[in-house]
């Protein structure tokens, strides 16, 4: 299992994080690898990514699903391989420092599974981490834009 958190301050009302993190439209391109999506209800959506997995170069089907939405502070979601045998978790927490600033911390867990688990696992505990700072920096720098 191979897991990632990042935590960077937004200068933004938690409101503002809110209303940016608990759509997934406006988040969905940020996302490392990201090709595509088809948003299938308003909790539930299927994505496509392209990258490098170690040596391999390799297009992977994602379904996503959204398990809860807290308002202001938090969106959880499992997520299944549909091209691949894996699982995994994660979420967007949003931390109010005060009235302007916002703690957000970004949170991600995958686990491969079957035959291929013991080989791509241990090439997943470097590029999980790596890639939960990326989205999670791209999702502040977005929302400091909106609001600059």
């Amino acid at each position: 299992m191979a897991t990632g958190t990042h935590i960077v301050e937004v200068p933004v009302a938690i409101e503002n994080v809110w209303d940016f993190v608990s759509d997934m439209e406006k988040w969905a391109k940020l996302v490392p690898g990201y090709n595509a999506h088809t948003m299938i209800n308003d909790k539930q959506s299927t994505w496509i990514f392209k990258g490098n997995v170690g040596v391999l170069k390799k297009t992977v089907e994602v379904e996503i699903d959204i398990l809860e939405w807290t308002a202001p502070s938090k969106v959880t979601f499992n997520l299944k391989g549909l091209s691949d045998n894996f699982t995994g978790n994660g979420y967007f927490l949003a931390e109010s420092i005060d009235e302007n600033n916002t703690r957000m911390t970004g949170y991600l867990e995958v686990n491969a599974g079957g035959l291929a688990g013991p080989i791509l696992n241990p090439i997943f505990k470097p590029i999980v981490p790596k890639a939960t700072q990326m989205l999670t920096d791209r999702v502040a720098n977005k929302i400091k834009a909106l609001h600059a």
